[in-house]
């Protein structure tokens, strides 16, 4: 488990990750020929978050992607790092609950022709299979959190998680499946929002890494 399974062949991606077309073209061809693992063990409740794309916002001109903290008060997981997102209403594709939480959330409204792909699955300790949705936004600069859900918002810079010492993986008492940790400047984020930016980026990089098996600390497992 946890095995680069095989390595996608679309166009080369340099080291450093331009916000252009030719970047949004390369990640368009490796969503496609991603072979996406939908949960398929016991029921679960559906959910969906966005993995929006952006220019990062310190004149770089490099690609970013968006993370939020969850207002403190919130009833599940205040406080917590996150990607814009939220369970699935009856009837909604994981497309359209993407779409709509990051709306909600960021007052950030993006077309269905903005979705990238989806990549797999992430079943989490508290009953929901997570979807993520890869999609390609602009300047972030126009964002309006609601308050009552978003504490903060941070313009993730791709080629700052891209060394080896931004993600470890560590062992705990309670689980045997590995603790994924993904370092941002100062601070230590968790599955299940860890574990999807780590796919992420190993896509990003032309690699196609399985994540559900990473292992979410046991304060989130409520």
């Amino acid at each position: 488990m946890g095995l680069q399974l095989r390595t996608l062949q679309p166009s080369v991606i340099p080291m450093t990750y331009p916000f252009t077309p030719t970047l949004r073209a390369a990640l368009a061809a490796r969503c496609l020929d991603f072979p996406r693992i939908a949960h398929a063990g016991e029921p679960l409740k559906r959910a969906a978050v966005a993995v929006t794309l952006v220019a990062a916002d310190d004149g770089s001109g490099q690609a970013a992607f968006l993370l939020t903290r969850r207002a403190a008060g919130l009833r599940a997981h205040g406080g917590q790092w996150a990607l814009p997102g939220g369970r699935c209403d009856p009837g909604e594709t994981v497309e359209e609950t993407a779409l709509r939480e990051l709306e909600e959330e960021l007052g950030l409204r993006l077309a269905p022709v903005d979705i990238l792909g989806v990549l797999d699955d992430y079943p989490t300790r508290s009953g929901y299979a997570i979807t993520p949705v890869v999609a390609w936004a602009g300047d972030a600069a126009m964002l309006a959190p609601n308050p009552h859900e978003v504490a903060s918002t941070h313009v993730i810079r791709l080629d700052h998680i891209h060394g080896d010492d931004a993600v470890t993986f560590e062992t705990i008492p309670e689980s045997p499946r590995p603790l994924i940790r993904l370092r941002v400047g100062d601070h230590h984020i968790h599955a299940p929002t860890a574990a999807l930016i780590y796919q992420l980026r190993e896509l990003v990089a032309g690699r196609i890494t399985r994540v559900a098996h990473l292992e979410q600390p046991v304060f989130a497992w409520r």
